[in-house]
C-alpha cells in the first residue's frame, strides 16, 4: 500500500518593488492599488504583516475580508479540480504589510478549510524601500487606500509559516 500525498496550496508575499521577478504563480494578486498602506502610518512603517497591529490595519480596509475569502476559494477549487498542488502569490510595493497580511489571512482560511497549506515571505524581511519609490503603478488610477505603487519585482522566498 503506497502513502497518499496530499496536495498543498502555497501561498506566497512578495513586493514589486523589490530586485528580481514576481514569483511564479498560478494566481497572483496585486494589492499595490486595493488596499491601505500601512507604509504611510509612522507608527506601522517599521513592522511588516506578521505583527498584529499591521495584520489588523490591512484586514480592516474594505475589501480585504472578501478578497482573503475569494483568494482561498479559488485555491480550494483549483486543486479540487486539477487534484495538483497550486502557488497563489500576492503582491505589494514593499512585499512586507499587505501581501504578508493577505497571505496570513488566506493561510488561515485554508487551513480551516482543511486543505494542507504553507506560507512563504519572500520579502518581509527586507528593510523600508527608500522614498519616492512609494508611486502610484504606471496605467493605473490611484486609490485613496494606496496611493503608493511602484513596478518592480521579487526574488527566493526567505520566510515559511507553516
Amino acid at each position: 500500500m503506497g502513502v497518499e500525498l496530499m496536495t498543498t496550496v502555497t501561498v506566497l508575499s512578495f513586493g514589486y518593488a523589490q530586485p528580481g521577478h514576481p514569483p511564479t504563480a498560478e494566481v497572483t494578486y496585486d494589492l499595490r492599488i486595493l488596499l491601505r498602506n500601512p507604509h504611510h502610518d509612522p507608527l506601522l512603517a517599521q513592522m511588516t504583516g506578521l505583527d498584529q497591529a499591521v495584520y489588523e490595519h490591512v484586514m480592516a480596509t474594505p475589501g480585504a475580508q472578501r478578497l482573503a475569502h475569494h483568494a482561498a476559494a479559488t485555491a480550494r477549487d483549483a486543486v479540487e479540480d486539477t487534484g495538483k498542488a497550486i502557488t497563489i502569490a500576492f503582491g505589494c510595493v514593499g512585499g512586507r504589510h499587505r501581501s504578508v497580511a493577505l497571505a496570513r489571512r488566506t493561510h488561515q482560511l485554508l487551513h480551516q478549510a482543511g486543505i494542507p497549506a504553507e506560507t512563504e515571505h519572500c520579502d518581509v524581511d527586507r528593510g523600508l524601500l527608500p522614498a519616492g519609490t512609494h508611486h502610484p503603478t504606471p496605467g493605473k488610477t490611484a486609490s485613496p487606500y494606496a496611493p503608493d505603487a511602484a513596478r518592480s519585482s521579487p526574488r527566493t522566498p526567505r520566510i515559511h509559516d507553516h
